[in-house]
């Protein structure tokens, strides 16, 4: 069932998985503030039996970044232009930039599990896409690259964080600023990607995945999504009391003694 498709973007439901898709091959998934915009509307419109939701895009490429077009004076039709909102206030280009982040961060969500399905290029904000979610699994044609920098601009789409999380800062630095590409094989072994697979594999090694993601009860694997995010950034006798509360609330609730 489709419940959106809308500039450039189309979600799917089928009972507990929902699939978003990038649907402008043509231009290699090039990103624009109406797509993100769409992309925030369909977190908005996910329905409550959702467990997990793919990310995927149609074509060679999953999302070769912003359309270049951002940065032409004129920009998009009925849209301010970078270089409008860069003359304007500061508190205007926050909120603006705020709000184009909004597509970039439901996905991690504690009640869903986000699988970005990547192949061909993932750059710049198409990298943050990828990202943005819990898991990616890749092609092995999958290249990577953060071109921010190379354009005089920093990555502001939400992808820092995640970034340096999974493969730590000194490396995350030498990405972003060298904006060199990261193939298949590093982006396996330095923590990037889940799983690779050849392309033609990608649809039903995400399928695979999925169906082991939907086997546990749902609210297991949402307390523990919920203890593994704030691990890092909890103290450890902290993390061990919510380990503890975690698992309370799931054996009372097994018991049949939840409120």
């Amino acid at each position: 069932m489709a419940l959106l498709d809308k500039d450039g973007v189309r979600l799917t439901v089928d009972d507990s998985v929902a699939t978003v898709t990038l649907t402008n091959p043509a231009k290699r998934n090039a990103q624009s503030p109406a797509l993100w915009r769409a992309l925030a509307e369909a977190g908005r419109s996910l329905p409550g039996t959702v467990r997990v939701v793919v990310l995927r895009g149609e074509g060679k490429s999953f999302s070769a970044g912003l359309d270049r077009q951002a940065f032409t004076p004129e920009g998009f039709e009925g849209e301010p232009s970078f270089l409008d909102l860069a003359r304007g206030s500061d508190e205007l280009l926050d909120s603006t930039i705020a709000e184009y982040q909004e597509a970039f961060t439901w996905w991690r969500r504690n009640d869903i599990v986000s699988i970005a399905a990547v192949q061909g290029h993932a750059i710049g904000a198409g990298f943050q896409l990828a990202l943005g979610c819990d898991l990616r699994v890749v092609a092995d044609d999958v290249q990577f690259a953060m071109r921010e920098t190379s354009l005089g601009l920093v990555p502001d789409l939400a992808g820092t964080q995640p970034l340096t999380t999974l493969v730590g800062y000194a490396r995350a630095l030498e990405i972003c600023a060298t904006g060199r590409f990261v193939h298949a094989e590093e982006a396996e072994r330095i923590g990037l990607a889940n799983l690779v697979v050849p392309a033609d594999e990608l649809d039903a090694a995400v399928q695979d995945l999925t169906t082991a993601l939907l086997a546990p009860p749902r609210d297991a694997v949402i307390e523990t999504k919920a203890l593994l995010r704030e691990a890092g950034s909890r103290p450890y006798d902290d993390q061990r009391s919510a380990e503890r509360a975690a698992q309370a609330r799931r054996l009372r609730d097994l018991a049949g003694l939840s409120d």
